[in-house]
């Protein structure tokens, strides 16, 4: 299992595992087969429309074709860093700092699938459309992915993002989210100088604390934010911290 140390916002290295490419793969074989089913679908509805023509009706065809286009943006974005594929194959997208990306990530990952995934160039390759040298750009993204120390291809090297596995998780949220009681009392105001990346990665830090019962890296999380929100608590480590998620969730929802 390939791992990276990613420097989170409170300056420590938290590891995380990187996604083997066999579930890389196979996450985009079925994102594939589900892109490929809509239009097979699609065609069939559309050819059985009476009068209907590929070669006059434009926008029919462009708005057709925009659920296709925009798959991977879409389901990233809607679904924390994931589309079908990479949820079943449990694996996310998230960045290098280890938090989670922002929608122009999500975009640029997006607009190198071009790069990444000439699917495009493939079909007119193989129909005789382009000549045999484009097959060279084939695969740009699958040589990136396997020489990037990281498992990174061009889209993710722009974006500064990574493919993680999930697969060994116990527990992981992938929002900020957390559940908190109608009788909850804050104890720290100070949280809200935290931002959602901030917050996001310290739960993400939480659940790998127990995890791996590594109290030390809670205690040096703890001692950090303690620093910059220039704060004092007499909780343990790891209960300050998750005192912190709840009040963020409290200030943020009243």
């Amino acid at each position: 299992m390939l791992l990276v140390k990613l420097d989170t916002g409170f300056n420590i290295e938290v590891e995380f595992a990187l996604s083997p490419f066999h579930r890389r793969f196979f996450a985009w074989i079925i994102d594939v087969t589900i892109q490929g089913t809509y239009l097979w679908l699609g065609t069939k509805f559309l050819n059985a429309i009476a009068g209907f023509s590929w070669d006059n009706e434009i926008w029919p065809v462009v708005l057709f074709m925009l659920p296709f286009i925009f798959y991977h943006l879409i389901s990233e974005i809607m679904m924390n860093g994931q589309s079908v594929g990479k949820m079943a194959m449990q694996i996310k997208v998230m960045t290098i700092q280890g938090g989670q990306p922002s929608v122009s990530q999500y975009l640029i990952r997006w607009l190198f699938r071009i790069v990444d995934f000439p699917i495009l160039l493939l079909l007119g390759t193989l129909s005789g459309y382009s000549t045999w040298w484009v097959v060279l750009f084939l695969f740009a993204g699958l040589i990136c992915t396997i020489a990037t120390p990281k498992s990174q291809r061009l889209g993710d090297l722009v974006a500064g993002t990574i493919l993680i596995d999930l697969k060994n998780r116990t527990s992981w949220q992938d929002t900020v989210f957390t559940e908190v009681e109608s009788t909850y009392q804050p104890r720290y105001p100070q949280v809200m100088q935290l931002s959602d990346r901030d917050i996001n990665t310290l739960k993400n830090i939480i659940e790998t604390v127990k995890k791996r019962n590594d109290y030390d890296l809670s205690l040096k999380i703890a001692d950090r934010i303690q620093s910059k929100l220039k704060m004092h608590s007499d909780q343990d480590s790891l209960e300050f911290l998750q005192t912190l998620l709840k009040d963020y969730n409290y200030y943020s929802t009243n």
